[in-house]
């Protein structure tokens, strides 16, 4: 039998792993201060981009379970 989130707890370890990948597109180029603006700008797009892939489906299944309010 395969493991599965309840829908309830489903968006907790989501926002915590979206939490984590928005981290490092917005704090992870600090790091890499002697690399060029327009590099790191594209890395931190591409790091946000794969977070709304977490982020999109957190917002409908959370709005499932949970009151926006």
């Amino acid at each position: 039998m395969p493991f599965t989130i309840p829908p309830l707890l489903l968006p907790i370890p989501m926002l915590f792993a979206s939490n984590l990948f928005m981290t490092f597109a917005w704090y992870g180029h600090l790091k890499f201060k002697e690399s060029s603006l327009p590099l790191v700008i594209m890395v931190s797009w591409g790091i946000a981009f794969f977070e709304s892939w977490l982020a999109v489906p957190i917002n409908r299944w959370g709005s499932e379970v949970y009151s926006a309010a």
